[in-house]
């Protein structure tokens, strides 16, 4: 939009020197392409004032363990602009000191080339990278995802399965299973215990931090906790096929009272998540609702993992379209 009007400009520039007597009109056409020029520069600023990243998730920390991810990707972003802060200022000054008419600038055609300058263009941003790869590596591993978050207190241990396009949780230590929702108390460390009866998945929940990836045949760990009551999206952030786009699970920090008020409320459910049972939960499906189990084989997880632990018992009846 810009271009075409900056076009719309050098046509009325032209014909206004070619009509010297419809300056006038040339000048009322002028107006009205930079009143053009600022509505399109505007728009697109009111536009994404509409976002609201300042409510994003990830900006938005509920856990200690996404507030030190977001700090860090603040601190990233500060080293940066180090960089970036210069380049912006000096294009800018030099555009304004080497501009065609009253610029100040030398006009120097023999000039070829500057030691000091190829020094400072390549030194600094040599001298960032480094500084930012050593800073991340050094903070990124103080978030070791299996190192527990406060190693006093007894965490809750949760069994995450991924599977085709649903999130599966299993509470080993109060015998129930739940189907797309994860309940955990506000202010205890939650330990995920996270495998894959599918393809790759990814674990995610922006609000509380550290996506990991599940794979079938392995088993990662992953811990968080919620600083504060309230619920949250966790999703799949790793493209798994058809229903990749639904694969999202509510996530609710709540009270102690409350958390076990819904363990009992899940214990009414009536239904056991046996082996034909969880046959029958693995097929493929889109947009599956929260479902309650209120109790489930022991050893569940582990089978799961093991069936993909040989050739024998590598099992592909549900893949991934």
């Amino acid at each position: 939009m810009v271009v075409i009007i900056s076009g719309l400009r050098g046509r009325m520039c032209l014909r206004a020197a070619d009509d010297p007597e419809g300056g006038g009109q040339a000048l009322k056409t002028r107006r009205m392409i930079e009143l053009a020029r600022w509505v399109a520069l505007c728009v697109p600023v009111l536009l994404l004032a509409a976002c609201g990243l300042a409510e994003a998730p990830v900006l938005d920390p509920k856990g200690p363990v996404a507030m030190a991810e977001r700090d860090l990707l603040f601190e990233t972003l500060a080293i940066m602009m180090i960089v970036a802060v210069p380049v912006f200022i000096m294009a800018f000054v030099f555009a304004w000191r080497f501009r065609a008419n009253g610029g100040k600038g030398r006009y120097d055609p023999s000039w070829s080339s500057s030691l000091g300058i190829e020094v400072v263009i390549w030194a600094v941003p040599a001298a960032i990278i480094v500084v930012l790869g050593g800073y991340v590596w050094v903070n990124a591993h103080k978030l070791d995802p299996f190192k527990q978050i406060d190693p006093d207190v007894e965490p809750l241990v949760v069994e995450v399965v991924a599977q085709d396009w649903k999130w599966l949780f299993l509470y080993p230590d109060h015998d129930i299973a739940t189907v797309n929702e994860l309940v955990f108390p506000a202010g205890m460390p939650l330990t995920l215990n996270i495998t894959s009866d599918t393809v790759m998945n990814a674990f995610f929940v922006p609000a509380l931090g550290s996506q990991i990836y599940a794979m079938a045949g392995m088993e990662t760990h992953l811990n968080l906790l919620a600083d504060e009551a309230g619920q949250f999206v966790g999703r799949n952030s790793q493209y798994s096929g058809d229903g990749f786009s639904q694969q999202s699970f509510v996530v609710r920090a709540v009270s102690q009272a409350d958390f076990d008020a819904w363990v009992e409320t899940v214990r009414g459910a009536g239904e056991t998540l046996d082996e034909a049972t969880y046959e029958t939960l693995r097929a493929p499906s889109i947009a599956h609702p929260v479902v309650h189990y209120d109790g489930f084989e022991d050893g569940l997880f582990d089978r799961i993992i093991m069936r993909y632990m040989s050739p024998e018992g590598h099992d592909h009846s549900a893949t991934t379209n």
